[in-house]
């Protein structure tokens, strides 16, 4: 929704109504995953996608009908409807796309939570096509779909409920302004994620070092702690191979809510650091979010190497995955319901 942004802003400052569709469901592959988005204004202009160009056409009628005073639509497209030779999705997986004109106030409002960063879901009932938009902190079981990450239908009060989750992008946390954080943070930024390098050490964290950082901090963990305050939707990695640093970083995080927290280092040095970490107050339940050593075991050897193996383990733990290969695993390939 966020790259849609601009659009959406032009279009509302000329005084253009406008429609949106958007993946409610898949089923087997799709195109694209739950949530994406493609937004039509009354001038017949477009933004987004919903499927990558083979049902934006049915789509964008459905919108056009809408913005000419039509009721929402509920679309499904695949290999098992009757218009597949048209429209059917090449990949042979189904989807559903939900379109209506949203109300132009909730859009005002959906626009700020974006423009700041915000969390909200907006919850679209599906039969009468009433939506609500809620933020972090309003109401219980918002919050807890919101900290689920993912948008999705679900039954709320007996109704069937699309709840379409917005908030900022992940985080990544390196401390350790070493070789590795650079090239874990240039791949991170890569796929739209946030980047903080920090280390005690200034000369080390310099802006010639870590160039593709979005934000680089000389401080110590517990003043990057203090200052970042890991969330949900963060990764928290130590790189420094130093106790003085990798202890109060990981009791730190360990002890927050970072999705992801992970320490490189020998099988030999991880068992002697988790037994600082118990004499730190860190209990077992908890140590064993850590993982240590970090990455996937894909062989890296350079810098580059190991970053995409740890990056790849944060992608796998985000997604409630293992990170093995895709061709011994029975479930979906991609992401998400």
């Amino acid at each position: 929704m966020r790259e849609l942004l601009p659009d959406l802003e032009r279009w509302r400052e000329r005084g253009d109504r406008v429609a949106l569709a958007r993946v409610v469901a898949t089923r087997r592959s799709a195109p694209r995953p739950v949530g994406a988005k493609l937004a039509i204004c009354e001038r017949g202009e477009l933004a987004g996608s919903v499927s990558g160009g083979c049902v934006e056409n049915e789509v964008y009628e459905a919108a056009r009908e809408i913005l000419r005073g039509g009721d929402p639509q509920f679309l499904t497209f695949g290999i098992s409807d009757d218009l597949a030779l048209s429209v059917g999705l090449p990949c042979g997986g189904e989807i559903d796309v939900w379109v209506d004109e949203p109300d132009a106030e909730l859009l005002e409002r959906l626009m700020d939570v974006l423009r700041a960063e915000e969390y909200a879901v907006v919850l679209t009932d599906l039969e009468t096509g009433s939506q609500r938009l809620v933020l972090h902190g309003q109401d219980e079981t918002a919050d807890e779909l919101i900290r689920g990450g993912h948008s999705k239908v679900v039954e709320l009060e007996g109704r069937r409920t699309f709840a379409d989750v917005f908030g900022p992008p992940p985080r990544l946390l390196v401390y350790g302004a070493v070789d590795t954080a650079e090239a874990l943070s240039a791949a991170a930024k890569a796929i739209g994620w946030r980047t903080i390098v920090a280390d005690a050490r200034s000369r080390f964290a310099t802006r010639e070092r870590i160039p593709s950082s979005d934000q680089l901090l000389v401080a110590w963990p517990e003043e990057v702690l203090a200052e970042v305050q890991p969330d949900h939707t963060t990764a928290v990695v130590v790189l420094t191979h130093d106790d003085k640093f990798d202890i109060p970083l990981l009791v730190g995080a360990l002890s927050g809510d970072a999705f992801y927290v992970g320490a490189l280092g020998s099988r030999r040095n991880q068992e002697r650091r988790r037994e600082l970490l118990l004499d730190a107050g860190i209990d077992e339940s908890a140590l064993d979010r850590l993982a240590g050593p970090a990455g996937l075991d894909i062989g890296s050897q350079s810098p580059a190497e190991t970053a995409i193996s740890i990056l790849g383990e944060i992608m796998a733990v985000r997604a409630g995955r293992e990170g093995g290969p895709l061709k011994r695993s029975t479930g979906r390939i991609h992401a998400g319901t």
